[in-house]
């Protein structure tokens, strides 16, 4: 079985033959991150799936925020160019959970720990953080949370 990384790189090699410009950009520049974080710290590694995972994550996100931050700055065609990268990545990220599958999750954490208003956010969040990895973000967690707790 090939690891993520194999497939990232089998992937840019048919984007460039078949001269998609987009698509082999965004895998050189998540290739680029891979390697970058096999070589931080004091030796190199090789990073599993879960980490290659991670920083594909990293870069998606990178991706949303400088799209948001170009369409406020009123350049859509770079913003839309952001968005396309992200959907590159988004096909190798898990399935992103639903605001009602979430809101699910959630709902049975808070029952679980018996927390109430926004001082149980810390015993809520523990227990659901493990059962989303890298299916939703953090941000959107925290907030599902919030308003669970608060309503």
């Amino acid at each position: 079985m090939t690891t993520l990384k194999e497939q990232l790189h089998e992937d840019l090699t048919a984007a460039i033959k078949a001269r998609d410009e987009l698509r082999s950009s965004t895998l050189r520049l998540t290739l680029a991150s891979v390697t970058s974080a096999e070589v931080a710290g004091t030796t190199k590694r090789e990073l599993s799936d879960d980490e290659v995972l991670h920083v594909i994550g990293k870069e998606a996100k990178k991706r949303r925020e400088a799209a948001e931050a170009f369409e406020g700055a009123g350049r859509t065609e770079q913003a839309a160019r952001e968005r396309a990268e992200g959907e590159v990545l988004a096909t190798y990220l898990p399935q992103q959970l639903t605001d009602e599958e979430l809101a699910a999750i959630v709902a049975a954490a808070v029952a679980e720990s018996g927390a109430s208003g926004p001082q149980g956010m810390g015993a809520v969040m523990k227990l659901v953080r493990p059962k989303v990895e890298g299916r939703a973000e953090g941000g959107r967690v925290a907030a599902a949370v919030k308003a669970a707790l608060a309503g």
